[in-house]
């Protein structure tokens, strides 16, 4: 059976999903998962209930918001794969003992290429008791641009995910003064489809949702040199040490989960954050929006590592 699989944008957080194709678990739980897409993330969830796609991985957000704006869309995630904020911010000096009140009256800029960095950040700075409004924040460059404003010191801090954390922190340059993993459990990327094609295509994304937890419990079995050499021909233009370095520090946040199944206080803090910066008023419940009836069978299952 031929799975069309929307890739939602190329991105480091996002490695378990390569591995899967890099290790050929797809092709071992006999499926052929084509991968597609990549050109916005805005578009997963369209290509969905366009039918271009079978199954798109992506934020939950994505879920949560389509809810909001089309309650009748019926998407449903099925196999969470990150299952912490995999965004940092990335000083100019060290600052071991951040607070984000260090915040106030200083240079940031944060992540304009998609929604939810922020949307979880403001909501952390917004618990802290600071109004994030209140601060000097530039939210239209790319993170590369941001890269480069810190190098030139134009930010005092910048908001950004691998590898760009590891580059600027092995160039001496960056520090790194919060990992948003450290928040705890927040509902960062899943597969997702309709609720149709989690019941005429049952078989196949069981055995889509068996590849993924035989792919997990592969990358937390190998270190993260094996794991970077598996994924390398992803990344063709990242050095293999930075890539390593890149996901020696995931797995020790903690980013990618041990199993596919949607943790209720991760999607809960998720929910928190969007309410709070405003995306979703009316949004979806956990019921609506998450389906753990395949990650309980693999689990029960206990398939092998890949």
């Amino acid at each position: 059976m031929t799975i069309t699989l929307f890739e939602n944008f190329r991105a480091l957080f996002y490695a378990p999903f390569y591995a899967a194709h890099a290790l050929g678990v797809y092709e071992d739980e006999g499926l052929d998962v084509v991968l597609s897409g990549g050109e916005s993330p805005a578009v997963t969830a369209t290509s969905l209930l366009s039918g271009a796609a079978d199954v798109s991985w992506g934020g939950p957000m994505r879920v949560l918001y389509t809810y909001e704006t089309q309650p009748d869309c019926d998407l449903v995630a099925f196999c969470e794969v990150v299952t912490r904020d995999p965004f940092y911010l990335i000083g100019n000096r060290p600052n071991p003992d951040f607070k984000f009140a260090d915040l106030i009256d200083l240079r940031l800029s944060t992540v304009s290429e998609v929604p939810t960095p922020w949307l979880c950040l403001q909501d952390d700075i917004r618990r802290a008791g600071i109004d994030p409004d209140s601060l000097t924040r530039v939210d239209t460059n790319t993170m590369a641009q941001s890269e480069a404003g810190l190098r030139a010191g134009d930010f005092d801090v910048i908001e950004v995910f691998e590898p760009y954390a590891s580059q600027l922190i092995d160039d001496g340059v960056g520090f790194v003064w919060y990992a948003a993993a450290n928040r705890g459990p927040t509902s960062y990327t899943t597969f997702y489809t309709t609720r149709l094609a989690l019941t005429e295509k049952r078989d196949d994304l069981l055995a889509m949702t068996r590849a993924m937890y035989r792919t997990q419990k592969w990358l937390h079995a190998h270190s993260a040199r094996e794991f970077a050499e598996t994924i390398k021909s992803f990344f063709p233009d990242l050095p293999l040490e930075v890539l390593s370095a890149a996901i020696d520090r995931y797995k020790a946040l903690g980013i990618w989960g041990e199993n596919p199944r949607h943790a209720r206080v991760g999607f809960d803090r998720l929910d928190a954050a969007l309410r709070s910066g405003g995306l979703i008023v009316r949004g979806a419940t956990y019921d609506q929006c998450m389906d753990t009836s395949l990650a309980d069978l693999v689990i029960a299952e206990d398939p092998p590592s890949a």
